[in-house]
Parts: C-alpha cells; sequence; structure tokens
C-alpha cells in the first residue's frame, strides 16, 4: 500500500508589492513510502523527485491582511503566498514515477502490511495503557475518599496522594504536594506540558477526601470544558462542575471549574467579609491555571483582582508557564495573601531538541552542546557550499571584511551581517532561495519519523490553504482512514451543523485545521482525533499553545514573526517555548522536536537570537474598570425594596477612597515597583559608579602616569614625543577626511540638480549598519525633497539638524547646506537621503516618457504614489550630515521596483562623472596624510620601550570591553525599571470622576443608584454603558428576537468579515432594531464624551454590522441557512453568538431591570442556545 505524501502550499512571505495569486485547482498526487524503511529502500533505488507547487500565473495578487486578532489569544495574520515554481524538469517524470511506484508496491506490499498492524498495534497498546491509567487512578481516588472518611483526615499524606497514579511524580510535582499538604498556598513555574496539573489534581484529591470544595479556575471557556471532562473521568460526574457565563452543571459540587473572570465577579461580592458569612468560604483551595495570563494586557487585571481579593483562608495554587520572575510573583502572593511557596523546574519530562528547516534538508539548529548555533547554519558555510547559481545574489567584486584572526574568533556566530558584507536585497533573495514550500518540511518530517505535529501559522488563512493543499496527501493507512471515517459519520449523525464540509477531504488523509474560525464542537473533534494519533498533522494558531492537552511528537512554528496593526512583529521568547513546548508526549516520546522554518524575514540566526534572549518576566497589566470602582466604593442603596441575591445576602457599608486604594495599591506592579525596583536602582548606582571608575582609569592623563611607572625616563620621552605627534597628524587626517567628504558632498549636490529634469538616473546608496557593516542599495533616483509642493513630505526632516538651519562649512570658509533627496529601491522601498549617502550615480535609468500617451511623466507619477504613503519612515543611519530615512512601498510601487536593476548589471563604465578638481585634490592630500600616519605608528612600534607600553594599551582596550558590558547591563535595567507599572489608582479615580457625573454612585457617601447596581452586577468590557442600554425604555417595546439583535451589536468588537470569501453576504437587521441602534449611537457619544472629559480609555461600542445575523438565529433560522454564502467564518459568528447568549443570560439575574425585559432576554437566550454553539453540547 502506498502513502500518497503531500503536495504542498508554500509559505513564503515576499515583500508587500509581490504576491502571487493562488492556484485555483490543487496539483496531482505525489508518492511518498509509508513507513521509514519503505523510504530508505526508495533512496537506495534512486533520489525522489517532487514535482512543483505552481501557481497558474506570475501576475502580482494582493493577500487580504485583515484576518486579525479577534479573540483576547488569538491569532495575527500573515500572508500567503503560492510560488511559480518552474521546475520543469519534473514535468515528465510523473508517469514514470507512477510506473516505478506499482512495481515496488508488489516486492514490498507484505512488509508493509506487518509495519502497519505494527504500528496500529503501538498505538492501541498507547491508548489501552492510557484507559488503564484513567481507570486505577478513579479507583484509587474512591479508595482513598473512602478510608479518609472511615479513619479522618490525618491519613492524608504525600505517599497517598502519590499512591493514586502508577507511575513515579517528579520532584517539582512532590515539592509542589508537600508545600499544599503543609498549608501553603503554593506558585509552580515549569515548561509547558511538564504536569502541572497532576499538582492540582492531587490537591482535588485531598480537598474531596475532606468533604470541602475546590475552584478550579482557566483563562479560556475551552480549557475550562476539557478540565470539566478530564476531573469528571477522575472523580465522578456527581462531584464536577461547570460554571460559566450563562449556564451551570451541577454548581453545587465539591470540584468546581470556571474561567477566571467568573471567579473575580464571585469574589466583588465578598471583599472584606468574614469567612463565615459568605457561602464562596466554604472553599479551601483555589487553583489559578496558567496564572502567567496575568501579564496578558487585556485580561490581566483579572488575575491580579482575583489574588487581591481571595480570603486569606484559602489556599491558591498558581500554575504557570516558564517565566523570567517566578520569585516576585510568590513574593508578592505571600505578602497579600499569606504564607506561600515557590516551586520551579526548568527540565522538560521530554527533552526538547530544535531544528530548522531549509529547502532541501532539516538540520540541528544548535551545536552538540546547545549553547551555541550550529556551524551548518551560519552564512559563511552557505556560502562554501553554494552554487554557482548563487553568485547572482553577490555583488560582482564585493569584498569581505577584513578582520584578524582574533577578530574572526570573537566573531558572534548569530549575526548574518557580520559574516558577508551584504545589502538588504541580497540578504532577502539569498534567504528567498533557501526558503522550503511546506511539501519539503513535512517531507522532511516523514522521513524523520517525527509525525505526529502541530503546525503552528498565524493566519487562519494560512491554516486552511495548508490542508487544501495537502488535500492529496495521504498520511492515513487503510485501517486509520477507515476509523476516521467512522467517526465523522458519527459525528454528522449528532452534529449535522457542526461539520466542517472544507475539512472533511483533509482529514480524512490525516490533516486538519485548529483556529478560531472553526466551531468549537469542531475543534474539540479535531483534538481527539489528534489525541488518538488519528490525525498526523495539525495547522493550528497560536491559540492552540494556550494550554489545551494536544500534545504531540514535533511542533513546527512556520515563522519568527506574526503580523500585528502596526506591521510585523517577532515572537517573544515566552510565546516560542509555549508553541515549542507542545511537542514531546509524556510516556510515548523519548524527545520533543521543534522545528523552526526559513523564511524571507527570519533565518536561524533570529531563531537563535530568540531562544538564547532569556524568558520575559511577568509584567503587571492592572487597571481599573468600571465594575471595580462601583464594586469597591459602593455602599447603601437608594432603593431599598429589591430582592437580593439567592447566592449571598450582603450589607454593605461602602469604602472610603483611602480604603480602595489600599486595595489598589495591592497590586503585583505596585508590588514590583516598591520591592525590586529598589533593588535594581540600588544595582544600577553601583554599575554606573563601577563605570565611572575605569573610565577614569583609561582616560589620556591615566594612561600617561601609567606610562611614567612603567617606562624608563628615557624611553617615556621618546614614546610620548611619538604618540604627541600622532595625535597631531590623526586630527589633521581627520580634518583632511571631513574635508574630502564635503567636497564630494558639493560635487554630488551640483550633478544631482542636473537630473531634476529628463530621465531618471539609477544610483547607489550606501550606509554602515550599526555593527558596521556596509550595505548597497540600487535605487532609481526621484528628485529633490523640495521639489516636492506638498508640505506634509517637506516637514519630514525640519527637525533634522542638518536642515534646521545648521550649515556645514569647509575648511575654505565656505558655506555648505546638505539637501535631502528620494529614490525608490529595487526592494520596493522608499529612500529619503543626502548626499553624503549616494555612492555612485549612473548614466542609465527610466526614459522620460509617459506610460500612456498624454499621461503624466514617469517621475510625477512616483511622486504622487509617494504623497499616497502613509510616511513611516524609519531612520537606518544618521550623521552630522544628515540622516538615512526608509519606508516600504506599495502594491503600486513594486512594478517600478522591478525596473531597478541588481547592481551587478552595471559597471564602472555607466558611472556619471561626479568628481570636480577640489574633490581630487582633496582625496591626494588625505591620502599623503594617511601615510604620514602610517609611517609613525611603524616608528612608535619600533622604539624599546614600546613593548611595555603596548601592555598598557591591552589593558586599556580590556578596560573598554568591560565598560561596554556594563552599559550593557545598565540598558537591560533601565528597560526593565521602564516596564514596572505604576499602581492603577490614577486611572480608579478618573473613573471614579466619570461614575459620579453619570449619576451611578455618589463617591462621598458611598451611595449607589440604580444606575450603578446593574453596572456593578454586569459582566463585560464597559459596565456602565452596558448598563445605561440595558436600563433604557426603548428596548422593552423589542421583541426577543430583537433584542438579542442589540446585545449583539453591543458584544461585536473584533469580529470581521472575511473578504476572501466568495460572499460578503451577511443578513441585515430588521428596520426596527437599526432604528434603535441609531437612537442608542446618540447616548453612546454622550458618554464618550463624558469619558474623554476625564481622560479615560474604555472602549464604549455598538456596531449594527452583525446584528442582523444575530436576530436571524434568534428568529430560528438554521446554522446552515445562515452560513449560507456567509462572509463570515463558522467560529467569528459562534463566537459572536456566545457573548449575546452571556449577556442576555445576565439580564434576569440584574437587579433594577423591568421584568418585561428581563422576560424577553431569557426567551431570547433559550431560543439562541442550541445546536452547534451550545456549549452543554457532547
Amino acid at each position: 500500500m502506498h502513502c500518497l505524501a503531500p503536495h504542498f502550499l508554500l509559505f513564503l512571505p515576499l515583500s508587500s508589492a509581490s504576491r502571487h495569486a493562488l492556484p485555483h485547482t490543487p496539483p496531482a498526487p505525489l508518492l511518498l513510502p509509508s513507513h521509514p524503511a519503505q523510504a530508505q529502500a526508495q533512496a537506495r533505488a534512486g533520489p525522489l523527485r517532487l514535482p512543483s507547487a505552481r501557481s497558474p500565473s506570475r501576475a502580482a495578487a494582493p493577500v487580504s491582511d485583515e484576518d486579525e486578532d479577534e479573540e483576547a489569544d488569538e491569532e495575527d495574520d500573515d500572508e500567503i503566498d503560492i510560488p511559480d515554481d518552474a521546475d520543469e524538469d519534473y514535468d515528465d517524470e510523473d508517469e514514470e514515477l507512477d510506473e516505478e511506484s506499482g512495481g515496488e508496491d508488489e516486492e514490498e506490499g507484505d512488509d508493509g502490511e506487518e509495519e502497519n498492524e505494527e504500528e496500529e498495534d503501538v498505538r492501541e497498546g498507547t491508548a489501552a495503557r492510557r484507559r488503564r491509567s484513567e481507570e486505577y487512578k478513579s479507583q484509587r481516588v474512591g479508595k482513598l475518599v473512602a478510608e479518609v472518611r472511615e479513619f479522618g483526615e490525618d491519613i492524608i499524606d504525600y505517599n497517598e496522594l502519590a499512591g493514586i497514579y502508577d507511575f513515579p511524580i517528579d520532584k517539582f510535582q512532590r515539592l509542589a504536594i508537600q508545600a499544599f499538604l503543609r498549608g501553603s498556598s503554593v506558585v509552580v513555574s515549569a515548561p509547558t506540558s511538564s504536569g502541572k496539573t497532576l499538582i492540582a489534581e492531587a490537591a482535588a484529591v485531598a480537598t474531596v477526601a475532606r468533604g470541602r470544595r475546590l475552584f478550579y479556575t482557566t483563562p479560556l471557556k475551552a480549557l475550562s470544558n476539557q478540565k470539566f471532562r478530564d476531573f469528571r473521568n477522575t472523580f465522578g460526574d456527581h462531584n464536577v462542575g461547570l460554571l460559566t457565563g450563562d449556564s451551570a452543571i451541577n454548581k453545587d459540587a465539591q470540584i468546581l471549574i470556571m474561567t477566571t473572570e467568573i471567579l473575580r465577579n464571585m469574589l466583588y461580592q465578598s471583599v472584606g467579609m468574614a469567612a463565615s458569612e459568605g457561602r464562596l468560604f466554604q472553599v479551601d483551595v483555589i487553583v489559578l491555571d496558567e496564572v502567567h495570563y496575568l501579564s496578558d494586557i487585556s485580561r490581566g487585571t483579572v488575575w491580579e483582582e482575583t489574588v487581591i481579593y481571595c480570603p486569606k483562608e484559602v489556599q491558591l495554587i498558581c500554575l504557570s508557564a516558564t517565566v523570567a520572575n517566578p520569585d516576585e510573583l510568590a513574593g508578592w502572593i505571600g505578602q497579600i495573601h499569606g504564607k506561600t511557596e515557590l516551586v520551579t523546574s526548568h527540565k522538560r519530562p521530554v527533552p526538547l531538541t530544535w531544528h530548522f528547516s531549509k529547502k532541501f534538508a532539516l538540520v540541528p539548529l544548535l551545536d552538540g552542546k546547545g549553547k551555541k548555533m550550529n556551524r551548518k547554519l551560519r552564512m559563511s558555510h552557505f556560502q562554501n557550499l553554494s552554487s554557482p547559481k548563487s553568485e547572482f545574489y553577490y555583488v560582482k567584486g564585493k569584498r569581505k571584511l577584513r578582520t584578524t584572526k582574533n577578530e574572526q574568533g570573537n566573531r558572534s556566530p548569530l549575526d548574518i551581517s557580520k559574516q558577508v558584507q551584504l545589502s538588504k536585497h541580497e540578504l532577502t533573495n539569498m534567504r528567498r532561495s533557501q526558503v522550503p514550500l511546506i511539501r519539503d518540511t513535512l517531507s522532511q518530517l516523514w522521513e524523520s519519523d517525527m509525525l505526529p505535529a502541530i503546525w503552528f501559522i498565524f493566519s487562519r488563512r494560512g491554516c486552511d490553504a495548508a490542508v487544501e493543499y495537502l488535500e492529496d496527501c495521504r498520511l492515513l493507512h487503510d485501517c486509520e482512514a477507515s476509523e476516521v471515517e467512522l467517526e465523522l459519520k458519527r459525528f454528522r449523525m449528532q452534529y449535522p451543523d457542526a461539520i466542517r464540509e472544507s475539512a472533511v477531504k483533509g482529514l480524512l488523509r490525516g490533516v486538519a485545521a485548529h483556529h478560531a474560525g472553526c466551531l468549537p464542537l469542531w475543534k474539540s473533534f479535531i483534538e481527539e482525533l489528534f489525541q488518538r494519533g488519528l490525525v498526523k498533522v495539525v495547522f493550528a494558531t497560536e491559540t492552540l499553545a494556550a494550554g489545551i492537552n494536544m500534545p504531540a511528537r514535533t511542533a513546527v512554528i512556520s515563522s519568527l514573526s506574526k503580523r500585528i496593526d502596526a506591521g510585523r512583529q517577532l515572537l517573544t521568547p515566552n510565546e516560542l517555548f509555549q508553541m515549542a513546548g507542545r511537542a514531546g508526549r509524556r510516556g510515548i516520546d523519548t524527545v520533543g522536536h521543534s522545528v523552526l522554518v526559513q523564511t524571507t524575514y527570519e533565518g536561524p540566526e533570529e531563531c537563535c537570537d530568540v531562544i538564547f534572549a532569556g524568558l520575559e518576566p511577568l509584567v503587571s497589566q492592572f487597571t481599573a474598570s468600571y465594575g471595580m470602582v462601583l464594586n469597591l466604593l459602593a455602599g447603601s442603596k437608594v432603593t431599598h425594596n429589591q430582592k437580593e441575591s439567592d447566592d449571598i445576602k450582603v450589607k454593605r457599608s461602602g469604602r472610603t477612597l483611602e480604603e480602595a486604594r489600599k486595595l489598589v495599591e495591592q497590586s503585583f506592579g505596585n508590588y514590583v515597583g516598591s520591592n525590586v525596583m529598589v533593588a535594581a536602582k540600588e544595582e544600577l548606582e553601583r554599575i554606573q559608579s563601577e563605570i565611572q571608575y575605569l573610565s577614569s582609569e583609561i582616560t589620556d592623563e591615566s594612561i600617561d602616569r601609567k606610562c611614567r611607572e612603567e617606562l624608563s625616563e628615557e624611553d617615556y620621552a621618546e614614546i610620548s614625543l611619538l604618540q604627541k605627534k600622532l595625535k597631531e597628524e590623526k586630527q589633521m587626517r581627520n580634518e583632511l577626511k571631513k574635508r574630502m567628504e564635503l567636497e564630494r558632498m558639493v560635487a554630488w549636490k551640483t550633478r544631482l540638480e542636473e537630473f531634476e529634469s529628463g530621465h531618471l538616473p539609477f544610483m547607489c546608496l550606501q550606509y554602515k549598519d550599526k555593527d558596521s557593516v556596509q550595505h548597497t542599495i540600487p535605487a532609481v533616483f526621484i528628485g529633490s525633497l523640495n521639489s516636492f509642493a506638498d508640505q506634509k513630505i517637506v516637514s519630514l526632516v525640519e527637525d533634522d539638524s542638518p536642515v534646521a538651519g545648521k550649515q556645514k562649512v569647509d575648511n575654505e570658509g565656505q558655506q555648505y547646506y546638505p539637501s535631502y533627496y528620494i529614490a525608490l529601491s529595487s526592494d520596493n522601498s522608499w529612500y529619503l537621503f543626502t548626499e553624503k549617502w549616494i555612492k555612485a550615480v549612473y548614466k542609465t535609468g527610466l526614459p522620460a516618457v509617459p506610460s500612456a500617451e498624454g499621461g503624466p511623466l514617469p517621475r510625477e507619477t512616483l511622486k504622487q504614489l509617494l504623497l499616497r504613503e502613509d510616511m513611516m519612515w524609519d531612520k537606518i543611519a544618521k550623521s552630522e550630515y544628515g540622516s538615512l530615512l526608509c519606508m516600504d512601498g506599495s502594491l503600486d510601487t513594486w512594478s517600478w521596483s522591478l525596473n531597478v536593476p541588481v547592481l551587478n548589471s552595471l559597471s564602472e563604465d555607466d558611472e556619471v562623472e561626479r568628481f570636480s578638481q577640489e574633490h581630487q585634490d582633496a582625496v591626494e592630500c588625505y591620502k599623503q596624510q594617511r601615510k604620514k600616519v602610517s609611517q609613525l605608528k611603524k616608528t612608535i612600534r619600533s622604539t624599546k620601550g614600546f613593548k611595555e607600553f603596548q601592555k598598557i594599551i591591552d589593558m586599556r582596550n580590556f578596560t573598554k570591553e568591560k565598560i561596554e558590558r556594563l552599559e550593557a547591563r545598565s540598558r537591560r535595567l533601565t528597560r526593565r525599571i521602564r516596564q514596572i507599572e505604576p499602581t492603577g489608582w490614577k486611572e480608579f479615580l478618573q473613573i471614579s470622576k466619570v461614575i459620579q457625573e453619570a449619576r451611578a454612585l455618589d463617591i462621598n457617601t458611598q451611595v449607589i443608584y440604580p444606575l450603578g447596581e446593574t453596572a456593578a452586577a454586569i459582566r463585560g468590557e464597559n459596565e456602565l454603558w452596558l448598563a445605561m442600554v440595558l436600563r433604557n425604555k426603548v428596548l422593552l417595546d423589542l421583541k426577543p428576537s430583537q433584542l438579542a439583535a442589540i446585545c449583539g451589536s453591543l458584544v461585536s468588537e473584533g469580529i470581521k468579515l472575511r473578504p476572501w470569501k466568495n460572499s460578503s453576504y451577511v443578513y441585515e437587521p430588521s428596520s426596527v432594531v437599526t432604528g434603535v441602534i441609531n437612537y442608542l449611537e446618540e447616548q453612546r457619544n454622550s458618554l464618550v464624551d463624558l469619558q474623554e472629559k476625564h481622560s479615560v480609555k474604555i472602549p464604549c461600542e455598538i456596531d449594527a454590522q452583525f446584528a442582523g445575523m444575530v436576530e436571524a438565529w434568534a428568529s430560528g433560522l438554521t446554522w446552515r441557512e445562515i452560513m449560507m454564502d456567509s462572509a463570515m467564518d463558522d467560529g467569528d459568528l459562534a463566537r459572536l453568538l456566545r457573548r449575546t447568549i452571556d449577556l442576555l443570560a445576565q439580564i434576569p439575574k440584574l437587579p433594577d431591570i423591568d421584568p418585561v425585559l428581563q422576560k424577553n432576554a431569557q426567551i431570547a437566550c433559550n431560543i439562541m442556545d442550541r445546536v452547534p454553539i451550545s456549549e452543554l453540547a457532547g
């Protein structure tokens, strides 16, 4: 039996102007061996030939960047490109490959069947062991609970808890369990997939056995659902409950699982109460899973509030991925909550190996010791092995850097630019030549037996496209494919609307996508198949790395950067290790594999930079909200006839601002600011003192004093005299060099004035980066900045010193003012520069001929294109003669940039003569002076006392290097101090002023008004705005479906249309709904004005774009009807509907809401909460 291997999509991130259209039809299937042994046999027979993935045309096609972050923890977009890969040599060999493969099949068929059976036995054996382990654990838990009830709590110890598992417990798990049994709160920091949940599970066993309660919180509903299923398997259905925003299952169970936001809202009701007064305090233990979410910008406040408000009698178990400052987190919790112990582990139960995928090979990313980059990945090694074709990427006759052996030995292997002198354009081309297609990387994984794999792509569209182009790949054996088909039939019968039809073909071949555009039911189905080994490759966004239990043998990270609103951003070390941590299945794999892929943007150097950069610390994101302020300050009510909640009856006394401030100032950021900042500042002062002392040791006076001490009087006098003369000659050399540079610039300025009209000449710009590496840029000259009439672009350089009224004067007293010019480079980038950065101008260029008769000339066209840009310039080099600035071009300028030739094709004969007689004289004087300096240095080296003098100079150089290291440490500490955010008290006061003016709460008397009561009880991003809408009488006349549409318009932030869909169709809201939204928009504007008055920046949204979709679903339309030709992804609509249901479910529980509105909300909620979006489904 043959295994059809992948015919892949290429993820080749080109420049924003260079896009290739997606193929309209998938290519023909390709044969690959079904087992590594078969692969070896085929390798002996001859090389495997892979046909290319071709695009039907070379026309540029823009790919939308609108697929952005909709969920708080979702993905960002990359571009996806299919290459026009002209491997024509393979076209005539597909038939031969088919014929040859048929013969092999007959010879090796029996062996293949035996190997398939062995693999099936291994998979079934693993699943059986897992089932036996779960059954054993469940039985042991039941037995221990029964024994505790019979003999008392005293029998609970570490050995009893460890005994419920049929495998040895790791050291960090043992230490954490022992700390818990001592009554301490525990902070656990350990790598992803290392088994942190076992600690919470053991604590749950002890808590259930004692007859007490445990709350388990997670950041995601999907993770809550998974933990709910897992804990039910261990503790039984009656002992485990699930609490969500709009529904509850067994909410009185001993183990209650919920999101952290729900627990925070429960704590609001009981802050400062005695342990016996509230229902919450029947809880012994609270588990905060994924507590590193404390650093999340949008949700981190929830974790800090939970710790601050949590009663000190409750033990906290905080589970975190590996971070840089777990000691700070444990210290903070210990200070405000009570005795807290820290347990850390950096050891993974399954070791992780790093690989790097290039077009023709999968190689280790690191050396044997794992301390630095593999030598074979260095650019110098690549050059030595490059074929003659690769010479296209190098400038003809370009010199390498002149370095000594010591410099070569000390050169960092992580810096590609220090290996060779390459321009940005050349480096991009070289990297592009090494970018693998997905088929290349997947073939490498297949041959290395590294499947199953999770393949992270930061774009849901990219995930779907990858699956589509692997539909003709077959990674499953017949028995596995049959099992998947059977599971699909079962799933279709149970949830017919949840089937993702476009993904079925790929799923039957062993590949699937997992991202926020899929329905939750479908994602759960994929997760189950993957865990059973029936899916070999899952293309997923980074959401999958956020705690979902889906370990694999290999994790592939397709790119080291992801698209954000401001452009592209490198992954942080924490993000990279979170994704890489999915690799390695405990008890199955002996090693996990993390594969990073060559892209146009990043190579192995950047990968190693991130890996070795060190983990980032947790940083406080504490911010105040309307709900926080109202719940902390609220006292007595204006209305006294309100029914108290069934859950808890609290007599509110209210807090003064000073009392509230004490709570707010207990934030993590304030703790770090008061403790860690003091230590950081002390170390910074010590470093700066040491820098000051060392700097004094290398001054000229200090060197002179040391020379007097070490040299004889005669030798000192001789060297001192020569050194003084050398200093004078060097000063003269520098002045002559400056004059030479000025004469060169004057000559260029004169010549460029001639090119302000006529054809557009080609030119070469040059600059040195921060590592003193020379870069050359081929470009076409547009004109001087002064030729642009638009003030927008002229004002760009008004503050730049050479232009802002500051003149340059040469040695002859002549005044010189640098001018700025514009050019478009061959890599489709705009450059803004002065004469300083010009290396050469050529006689050839773009002709001054309009593209169409009567149309504008090329120069005018390019000027207009530049004026359309956003003017987001980056300063890449600067000097006293002006800066060099760069900005990416657009799709409109891409075709122009293609006509700029590479420097290889332009000879020196094409260069414009630009040197004046004055410049040549200055060059000659400079050369002569440089010879004088060189001769004087030789004279000093030949003196008798030079050997001792050289030792002093070497010591000075060593001290300079030490100062550089200390300055680097000083800069890191300075950045760390800046990261420490101050307390959120300022924002708290600003919000309290808005609440006061909105008549929601009287801050002075702590009297809460009905509007404030409603807002305090709501969960949402802007609680005050939601309360204002829900208390509006205009909603009372609405039908349930119309009320649902209004609620949907309040919670649709981040939901977007998908422009690449075949249709842009969405249901329009009814005229009644549209009228209400327009009316509410006026109220929104008044609240926005009030917020701006007090500098409050909490979003206040209402959007009618998707209200019709919500109204259609609430009216009873089926999922198939509502999604037919829809421009929305399934997951987006499901998320919007779940948010709407969550808000509707709150309305019947809110105080001072009209009963009619509460009734309609309950009706709408009941209608909407149905398959395939029901959280209780399955």
